[in-house]
């Protein structure tokens, strides 16, 4: 297993996709997968069905994971 140059809370800057150029704060590294999960990049709508939390169900806005070679860690 490779070792990532990534851990929580590292800036990093999206290198492809379409949301390329931005720059976000890693939430969490998925070391296995050779992926991690950027705040705010790669937002996909998640239908949850109602529960006696939340009643009414919904939509909710989930961050995916983003493949490391698609990510470059950026200086602050």
């Amino acid at each position: 297993m490779a070792k990532l140059n990534f851990k929580k809370g590292d800036t990093v800057e999206i290198l492809a996709g379409d949301d390329r150029g931005t720059k976000a704060e890693v939430l969490e590294v998925m070391l296995k997968k050779n992926k991690v999960i950027v705040k705010g990049v790669k937002v996909a709508k998640k239908t949850v069905k109602p529960t006696e939390e939340n009643p009414k169900g919904g939509f909710l806005n989930k961050e995916m994971p983003v493949d490391i070679s698609n990510v470059r860690k950026v200086e602050a």
